[in-house]
């Protein structure tokens, strides 16, 4: 008889994580921190207009259960002071600029849309501090589509607008039943943290990075061939 495989809950939740920051340079960048310290920390990167409050809480707390987890907003996002950045190589810099602040030399990457851009020009900016790599629903420099977002996602957030509905609830979900209601049980998760909440993204944080991301799509393609990091995963 097998034993169910179960995932060890962490010391606290992702919804129970501080508030902190970190000064790079002028900048106060904003982070929250939790699961096991020591080894080597998974550095989350989030889509576009997201914040702390963003990440999913469930699969958050899956990481945590084996991992220290450092979830980061990019400079201008939320609590994260300056100006949001217009390009990719700028959010990759300043990400590489922080992990350097926090006294690491070597991290795990995982990005999810915009943060996949800026996960893999870190890794071909800097090889030698990310071990492994994991990319999600993302997309490579001059990816066939990236810099039509804007126009793809502009009537789906009015539909938000109009149906007085969270834009994601289009923009990641499908239409079918199935695809409602994992929309509405997804965006319920991302309300159980009830203090101490992150700041919402400003409207000329939101363009400045659909500005990088129309660029990201416009750019020459990179050479991912060099890639060779143990365990790095594409999902799109």
């Amino acid at each position: 008889m097998t034993t169910p495989f179960t995932v060890p809950e962490p010391a606290i939740r992702y919804t129970e994580a501080a508030n902190r920051s970190i000064n790079v340079g002028e900048t106060k960048f904003a982070y929250r921190e939790f699961g096991p310290r020591g080894g080597v920390p998974l550095i989350l990167l989030n889509h576009w207009g997201a914040v702390l409050d963003n990440f999913d809480p469930r699969i958050v707390d899956g990481l945590a259960s084996h991992h220290n987890i450092i979830a980061i907003n990019y400079r201008g996002i939320g609590a994260s002071e300056g100006k949001a950045p217009l390009t990719i190589d700028e959010m990759a810099r300043d990400t590489i600029a922080l992990i350097r602040a926090m006294g690491f030399d070597k991290v795990d990457l995982l990005g999810f849309s915009l943060g996949g851009f800026v996960a893999q020009d870190i890794t071909l900016k800097t090889p030698g501090l990310v071990r492994k790599l994991i990319l999600a629903g993302t997309g490579p420099a001059g990816g066939k589509g990236i810099d039509k977002v804007g126009p793809v996602s502009w009537p789906l957030i009015f539909k938000g607008i109009l149906t007085r509905k969270d834009p994601k609830t289009y923009l990641f979900f499908t239409s079918t039943p199935n695809g409602r209601r994992a929309a509405a049980d997804f965006l319920q998760r991302l309300t159980e943290r009830k203090l101490d909440r992150d700041k919402a993204p400003t409207p000329s944080a939101f363009l400045r990075q659909l500005k990088a991301i129309t660029a990201w799509g416009r750019q020459a393609p990179q050479d991912l061939s060099s890639d060779q990091h143990p365990g790095t995963d594409r999902q799109r």
